[in-house]
């Protein structure tokens, strides 16, 4: 027997959609590794429900392959995104295998969480290139150690340290407070010149001498 690790994206089928069918067939891989790999799998072989293109991603349950070397019918559907035009039914390019579903895990088993696992050293899933394959083998170690992960409640993530604030933006040059304000050419703003005295005609209009009142004459009988 064998061990696996089989990539799904949870939006198009996840864990929970194999717990519902029981059974599906693998449908869709294109890449001719994952294919081979999918080609050198045993009916009884254990399989990792990896999740992917989430955040984040991980391993969520656990499968087990029922059946092989099927014929995948997505590449003859032209609805399908995984439809290839060159493949015909007497000469078909793409095959899967059809896995059962075994159980979901108690807790996620994160990829950061994984990582931090020494035990996980040496596991293609955390290597640069073997990260990016759909279908990959994993040793048998490394299946235990992943199911053991998957029964114990990860610790709690570490708060996020508060962010620094920012620096004050310097002032522009030519500008000041409120008192001791200046032009833009930094020279000090001129005072307004104080009013002078009204001399002369101008001075009699503005301020004008009273007239003194006239005596009244005595009417005559």
């Amino acid at each position: 027997m064998r061990y696996w690790l089989m990539k799904s994206e949870p939006e198009q089928f996840g864990i929970a959609d194999l717990a519902r069918v029981k059974i599906e067939p693998w449908t869709g891989v294109r890449s001719v590794f994952a294919r081979a790999n999918m080609r050198a799998m045993a009916v009884g072989d254990e399989v990792l429900f990896h999740h992917s293109s989430v955040t984040p991603p991980g391993v969520a349950g656990l499968a087990r392959v029922v059946r092989t070397q099927l014929v995948d019918e997505t590449q003859f559907d032209p609805g399908s995104p995984y439809h290839d035009p060159k493949a015909t039914r007497e000469k078909p390019i793409w095959d899967c295998v059809e896995v059962e579903y075994v159980g979901t895990l108690p807790y996620f088993v994160s990829m950061d969480r994984m990582r931090a696992e020494p035990r996980l050293g040496e596991m293609i899933l955390l290597q640069g290139r073997g990260m990016r394959l759909s279908v990959q083998p994993v040793t048998e170690a490394e299946y235990r150690v992943v199911v053991e992960l998957g029964q114990i409640e990860p610790p709690p993530s570490p708060p996020r340290p508060p962010r620094p604030p920012r620096p004050a933006k310097p002032g522009k040059p030519g500008k000041t407070g409120k008192t001791g304000k200046t032009g833009k050419t930094g020279k000090p703003a001129k005072r307004a010149k104080a009013p002078k005295a009204a001399t002369g005609r101008s001075a009699r209009r503005a301020n004008p001498t009273p007239s003194k009142p006239r005596p009244k004459r005595a009417r005559s009988r």
